[in-house]
């Protein structure tokens, strides 16, 4: 089941001491993980830079969708900016369920994957009442329009305190984030009418309210005020003050 919605992969609830999976870890593993998987080892395709590996970690070039590993044996898994370029997503979340007692799955919002399309993701992906849906992106004649990655992901999170701020007070606007037991529910390509609606056309704004729920003042300023002060602290441990 779906436990909760972390406001970034830094914020995971891994015990001291448990061993993990990351499938996909590419050009920027996570530090907590103990073993990582990559599909392809030769080309950059899908990724946005070489493979690296961090000191202790383990590598092995193994497809996600067949992992050779046995049932149970990490205790999470972690998966970040992956599924949505998979050619058989129910086969590669069975094999993560099945390996993992728990994990943490993240991808591009249907937001996120407007903003800055690409064409090595073949899934568009929306969470709607904790379930995630995929949509195949030929499905729905997905046109990649402007792409304004390079602003989105590189130069505002670094140069705009006020965007840094926007991501951590929203931190499921651009991505989907999603941590889980057992498994969580996820279909792929819907036909509901009242699912399809979100992913073509124009949004309205009652839908903007369902999933950006508006705030109070006082509730703006609590959340700024505390992703502001946790910017600093993460700057002032980065420059060697605890």
């Amino acid at each position: 089941m779906k436990v909760r919605n972390p406001r970034d992969r830094e914020h995971l609830n891994i015990q001291s001491g448990a061993r993990v999976l990351e499938v996909g870890g590419g050009h920027n593993p996570h530090p907590r993980s103990n073993v990582v998987v990559d599909k392809f080892v030769d080309t950059n395709y899908h990724r946005s830079g070489d493979i690296k590996v961090l000191k202790n970690q383990t590598f092995l070039q193994a497809d996600g969708e067949n992992l050779p590993f046995k049932d149970k044996e990490f205790d999470y898994v972690i998966c970040c900016q992956v599924l949505e370029h998979v050619e058989n997503p129910e086969k590669f979340l069975a094999e993560q369920f099945r390996v993992a007692k728990r994990g943490f799955m993240e991808t591009p919002s249907l937001l996120g994957e407007y903003l800055f399309p690409r064409e090595s993701h073949k899934w568009i992906i929306h969470e709607l009442n904790d379930v995630l849906y995929l949509v195949d992106k030929q499905k729905i004649n997905f046109i990649y329009g402007y792409d304004m990655g390079e602003l989105i992901q590189d130069y505002l999170p670094t140069h705009s305190i006020g965007f840094k701020l926007l991501e951590k007070t929203h931190p499921n606007m651009i991505t989907n984030r999603i941590e889980w037991e057992g498994d969580f529910k996820f279909v792929v390509n819907p036909t509901d009418p009242e699912i399809l609606k979100y992913f073509t056309g124009k949004w309205k704004k009652e839908w903007a309210d369902a999933f950006f729920p508006p705030k109070t003042k006082w509730q703006e300023f609590k959340d700024a005020s505390n992703a502001f002060a946790g910017m600093v602290k993460s700057v002032m441990r980065s420059k060697g003050y605890k």
